[in-house]
């Protein structure tokens, strides 16, 4: 198991901390749920990095929401990373070449969400020779080619994965359960040529989609869309230049066929960009980035249609809505002494609401009290601001270093979610003249250092963050389908603060890390509570170990185990009786916590011999080793035989989960 570095002290010796670069070689050695490899569950095995449970690809970053961060495939922006209702994500293992996480210290090409980055790039695809790689497991098949295009000049790379739980049901004799639907695709595919020295130009997109069908009752499918085409461009060996062109689109929809009538809702999030980034290395002390970016967002909150046999058909659609974000950054490198080194840049941000549009004007009580039209093409908001970023670090020795770093961001748009956890419904929504941008401050200082001639890397990360504008939802908010959802809102602040240990071994037979994290979340939402809260995935304790044994050149042994603090949750604390009627009493929001959560999960690896042009190997895994029943719900009802009693009954998805997968490689 490695982690990507330049040099063996890389984490000593760069400017960058609060950042964890990953191989998907080292990914691919942990035990994976199903036997599918998931990029989005190994991040959160990372100190700061949390989950709210098995189903969820959400991830939380040291007190940031869901949609607080920034998910990138190849530049262009992933909306919804999850497969099957969140237990797998849309990132194929077998087409990922790395990825990079920022948690603090983001650069400032880097805009748009308060917490993190998620950089996951693609891989290039062979340039010397044809090759072929792939897998079957229980759940899906994988399959990837790669081939040189002109030798030596260019190469592509094509890579699809498809779940097949729908062709089970067919066999079913029940025959409702063979008109149903559930499974999942995904197809990557990335190309890129050489035109001349100075030149490079790339292609690449990402097309996937859930499917669900209930027979007649029900039919629900999501998907993302995003295309990458860039030209790499050195203008001398000081200057060099990237010109990207992105497109991303989420879209879900959800619907009913019956006899007499069909129900169609759709909606979607859409996005067009073009970007220009520039490095200049004008000296071997400094390296200097700039660049500018544009994007134009366009909403379809909802739209539906009923089609009927009996009557007319009905359409109903909430406004679409339109939006520019753009962003000039500059940002330098340098190396001040031999011990001390900066990275100190700007990035102003511009965000623009476009017509046509409705906008409604709210009283105190979140009444509407006037609403304006505007018409198309119109520009009637505008917010802006700058954002700087600062880091230092200073070497104190071959082996040791200290680090702080600073920064500002503010984002423009956020998800509208009542539920624990994010889910394919949730809706973008941007700001507005209602709504403000999120800010947030974050600093961090860090002590970092190795042992054993870089065989073991150790740090501590103290960290804060104030965030303001934070939003949140009233209690019984109505947010779906609803033309005034910027009734619903609520705003304050939240702060977020901790400390983030790891420790890690790269080398030798046995390879793995710890990692624990001390934290705090909490928002203080007046019209909410008028205290301080904390968050749904504020969570005191996260410890995550993780191991990969080399028992052999064949065999390998893999192993994982994690524990959080449960997540905080509204729970009824007590009752009282209204004209003979319970009615309970709630705790103060998210006043209450689940119970403490914690698994282990195993694999073992076992392939051919090498040397072979066929390389082949099994892979056989154990999700939950122990078979610990953590609660994914809990709901509370009445006694049937005593109403003055409550009874608490834990919801839980799993137990142990075997898993088996054939890998193979020529």
């Amino acid at each position: 198991m490695q982690v990507v570095a330049d040099k063996p002290n890389k984490n000593v010796e760069s400017l960058e901390m609060s950042t964890i670069q990953m191989k998907m070689e080292s990914i691919k050695e942990l035990p994976a749920f199903m036997g599918e490899v998931d990029v989005i569950k190994t991040i959160q095995l990372l100190p700061g990095v949390q989950s709210l449970g098995e189903a969820s690809t959400g991830f939380y970053v040291r007190g940031g929401a869901v949609d607080q961060n920034l998910v990138l495939l190849d530049e262009a922006p992933v909306y919804n990373a999850s497969h099957l209702l969140g237990f797998f994500s849309v990132f194929n293992s077998d087409a990922i070449k790395d990825l990079q996480l920022y948690k603090g210290g983001i650069p400032a090409e880097y805009g748009g969400r308060l917490s993190s980055v998620l950089d996951i790039r693609m891989k290039d695809g062979n340039t010397k020779k044809f090759g072929a790689s792939g897998g079957i497991g229980i759940l899906s098949s994988r399959l990837t080619i790669e081939s040189p295009i002109n030798k030596g000049k260019g190469a592509f790379i094509l890579s699809g994965r498809r779940t097949y739980a729908d062709v089970f049901l067919k066999l079913s004799k029940d025959e409702d359960l063979k008109n149903n639907k559930l499974y999942f695709y995904d197809f990557n595919a990335k190309g890129n040529y050489q035109i001349n020295e100075n030149n490079r130009i790339y292609l690449s997109g990402y097309f996937g989609r859930d499917v669900f069908k209930f027979d007649s009752f029900a039919r629900f499918n999501w998907g993302n869309i995003t295309t990458t085409a860039r030209w790499n461009h050195l203008f001398s060996p000081k200057l060099f230049s990237n010109i990207t062109a992105i497109y991303s689109n989420f879209n879900y929809s959800l619907g009913a066929d019956q006899e007499v009538s069909t129900f169609t809702w759709n909606s979607n999030i859409e996005d067009i960009g073009l970007k220009a980034d520039l490095s200049y290395f004008p000296n071997p002390t400094n390296t200097i980035k700039f660049g500018i970016n544009s994007i134009y967002h366009r909403f379809t909150p909802g739209s539906i249609t009923v089609e009927q046999q009996d009557s007319a058909d009905f359409d109903f659609n909430l406004p679409k809505i339109g939006a520019l974000e753009h962003a000039l950054y500059i940002s330098n490198d340098q190396k001040i002494t031999g011990r001390l080194s900066a990275r100190y840049g700007l990035r102003y941000s511009l965000f623009q609401n476009i017509g046509k549009s409705t906008v409604y004007g709210y009283n105190n009580d979140y009444e509407v009290q006037d609403t304006t039209e505007y018409g198309a093409g119109k520009i009637f908001n505008t917010y802006g601001g700058f954002e700087p970023r600062l880091g230092l670090k200073y070497t104190l020795n071959e082996t040791s270093s200290v680090k702080v770093n600073y920064n500002r961001m503010r984002q423009y748009l956020q998800l509208a979610s009542n539920g624990t956890s994010s889910s394919p419904l949730d809706i973008w929504f941007p700001s507005s003249p209602n709504v403000k941008p999120q800010v947030a401050d974050q600093i961090a200082a860090g002590y970092f250092k190795n042992f054993k001639k870089n065989t073991y890397e150790a740090s501590l990360e103290l960290y804060y963050k104030d965030m303001k504008n934070t939003v949140d939802f009233k209690n019984h908010a109505e947010l779906l389908l609803n033309p005034l959802l910027e009734g619903e809102l609520r705003y304050g602040k939240a702060r977020a603060y901790g400390a983030e240990v790891l420790v890690r071994k790269q080398e030798g037979l046995f390879t793995g890390w710890v990692s624990y994290t001390l934290a705090r979340t909490e928002r203080n939402i007046q019209e909410i509570q008028p205290d301080w809260y904390p968050t749904k995935y504020d969570k005191t304790h996260d410890v995550s170990l993780v191991g990969a044994y080399k028992i052999s050149k064949r065999v390998k042994l893999g192993a994982l185990w994690i524990y959080s603090t449960g997540a905080a949750v509204t729970m009824p604390t007590g009752r009282f009786k209204y004209r003979g009627i319970n009615v309970p009493v709630y705790s103060d929001r998210n006043g209450a916590r689940m119970p403490a959560y914690h698994r282990m999960d195993a694999s073992i690896t076992i392939a051919n011999k090498p040397g072979k042009k066929w390389q082949s190997e099994w892979v056989i895994s154990l999700f939950n080793v122990y078979g610990r029943k953590n609660a994914y719900s809990i709901t509370f009802r009445e006694d049937e035989n005593d109403s003055n009693k409550m009874i608490a009954e834990k919801v839980y998805l799993f137990r142990q989960v075997p898993g088996i997968t054939y890998n193979f490689k020529f």
